[in-house]
């Protein structure tokens, strides 16, 4: 149990950084394109997100199932085969997401901008920037299989190597491209953009390189645990095949819930404002939800997810062993640990949404619009956590199979809804539409873990409830934080005071959450142990 978390946090940790990377390079990113540039950028990277997706089809996590599996039964033998069947099965593709992204991008871009009114972004713009990213497909899904080859042999330090670099040269690429393109060569903003999103290659390539490196270090250690082993299972190679696909096939919806939400916006989000004549809005509102907003409530949930999926293995491991005593009290910290960390989070990043949106990405002129929207999508995130893990959960308890149903079910209420409640509320709309389709998602799985083992939330909703009670306390203070410092700071025009705002609320109204939840134990009964680093703080 120790190792596997261990190895998770490894995991979490590398994502976090990565996720806190992304976060940070937009500061500049926006500075040098605008929202103008960073909604194109957007547009290009939803689909080309779904398509990763797919082409990998879960396939480097089976992979690293089935490697771990028979390496425990000694045979690595057939671990190498499903190594290099995975290989060429994602190289080719790999290859056809290339073609169907390259070849579809006009289709696809013809879709997502109307043209009806002038504007800012146009269909060629779209077109030129979805072929550049393409190109990504065609390293990434044969990387992902070597990192769940990796993770078999629970060697968790390639995976997370890897991912750091892949993300630094990726970042650096895009700064450097978009700053000579704008501002040396005096190139237009599009162009800046395709350079932009053709970063995806060059960082992927770097992965793979730091990848080959670990694999020629480890070789002859797998080479000699082949030769030294005495049996092999000598499955048909079909079978493997067959096998691999029917426990892959799950694990794809949890990776392109969001992208499939974010891809309906791309499909309506500006033409319902078209038709409610307020298109203007297009740029600065998508940017703010889908872009900008996204990268601030996707760290927190980062975290909790990657804490609460820790549990995950010990979890399969206890249904299996039908102890349901301990199962329920498994499921219970999965949950709980997204809700300490998620919901504070959340309702700050909203109480704060004006100050974090102009301290981090500037237009203040437009705040009233952006800060607003971040405001309102905040929440979201917490909606976005909770499927990821219940999808997590009910894969532990064999009951993978109906996250495709919720899914589905999300999907089809945000396709249905979005462009009506767009013209209701306008931009505002997709945040709803978004907040209800996975909200339906979320429930549906709740609901599945609670008949299919008769698991009881009671536990649980008692500890939201006081989560939810310090989470008011805390936005309490930050407004009592807001009126004072507004006395001497004009933070909500000026991007330097919006920093120093933003820096004392988070400061001051998360100590006052984090002081609530130790002395009241809520802390200590959620994630199992006492936090020594509180204890230190609080002199307990």
């Amino acid at each position: 149990m120790s190792n596997i978390v261990r190895s998770t946090m490894l995991l979490t940790g590398a994502t976090f950084l990565s996720k806190f990377l992304g976060m940070i390079y937009v500061i500049p990113f926006n500075e040098l394109v605008g929202e103008t540039g960073v909604t194109l950028f957007s547009l290009a990277y939803t689909p080309y997100s779904i398509l990763i997706s797919i082409s990998t089809i879960g396939v480097p996590l089976a992979v690293s199932k089935f490697v771990s599996k028979y390496n425990a039964l000694h045979d690595y033998e057939t671990g190498m085969r499903i190594f290099k069947a995975g290989i060429m099965l994602m190289a080719v593709t790999g290859f056809l997401a290339f073609l169907t992204l390259f070849f579809s991008a006009e289709l696809l871009a013809g879709y997502m901008i109307t043209n009806q009114a002038e504007g800012s972004i146009d269909v060629a713009d779209v077109t030129m920037v979805i072929r550049m990213v393409s190109f990504a497909l065609l390293i990434i899904p044969s990387m992902s299989i070597v990192r769940g080859f990796f993770q078999g042999y629970q060697s968790m330090g390639p995976t997370a190597v890897s991912q750091v670099i892949e993300q630094i040269v990726r970042i650096g690429f895009i700064l450097i491209s978009v700053f000579i393109v704008v501002e040396v060569v005096g190139a237009s903003i599009p162009t800046a953009v395709g350079f932009a999103t053709f970063a995806a290659f060059v960082g992927a390539f770097a992965s793979a390189i730091v990848l080959l490196f670990y694999w020629r270090k480890r070789k002859k250690n797998i080479e000699m645990q082949i030769q030294q082993q005495s049996y092999t299972y000598d499955i048909p190679t079909k079978e493997l095949l067959s096998e691999l696909f029917r426990y892959a096939g799950p694990f794809i919806l949890i990776g392109i819930a969001v992208p499939l939400y974010h891809l309906v916006d791309q499909f309506t989000l500006e033409r319902a404002l078209t038709a409610i004549g307020q298109k203007e809005l297009f740029d600065t509102a998508y940017a703010a939800i889908n872009f900008n907003g996204h990268k601030l409530v996707i760290i927190p949930v980062t975290i909790a997810t990657g804490m609460s999926l820790a549990i995950i293995p010990a979890l399969t491991k206890t249904f299996t062993q039908q102890n349901h005593t301990l199962l329920y009290q498994q499921i219970n910290q999965a949950l709980q640990i997204v809700l300490v960390l998620v919901v504070p989070a959340a309702v700050g990043l909203s109480t704060l949404s004006d100050e974090a949106y102009g301290a981090l990405f500037g237009g203040m002129e437009n705040i009233e619009t952006t800060g607003t929207l971040l405001g309102w999508y905040a929440p979201v995130g917490l909606l976005f956590a909770l499927f990821t893990v219940s999808a997590n959960i009910l894969q532990g308890i064999e009951q993978q199979q109906f996250a495709i149903i919720s899914l589905s079910a999300g999907v089809l209420v945000k396709v249905l809804l979005n462009i009506q409640l767009i013209h209701t509320f306008g931009p505002k709309g997709a945040i709803f539409g978004t907040a209800l389709a996975a909200g339906i998602a979320v429930a549906l799985n709740l609901w599945r873990i609670q008949s299919s083992i008769e698991f009881s939330f009671r536990q649980t909703f008692k500890r939201f409830l006081l989560i939810c009670i310090f989470s008011v306390f805390m936005v309490i203070t930050i407004f009592i934080t807001k009126v004072v410092f507004g006395t001497f700071l004009d933070y909500e025009t000026s991007r330097g005071s919006a920093v120093i705002m933003l820096a004392a609320g988070v400061l001051i109204g998360g100590s006052v959450y984090l002081w609530f939840s130790y002395h009241s134990t809520l802390l200590e009964r959620v994630l199992g142990d006492r936090v020594r680093v509180l204890d230190r703080l609080f002199h307990r």
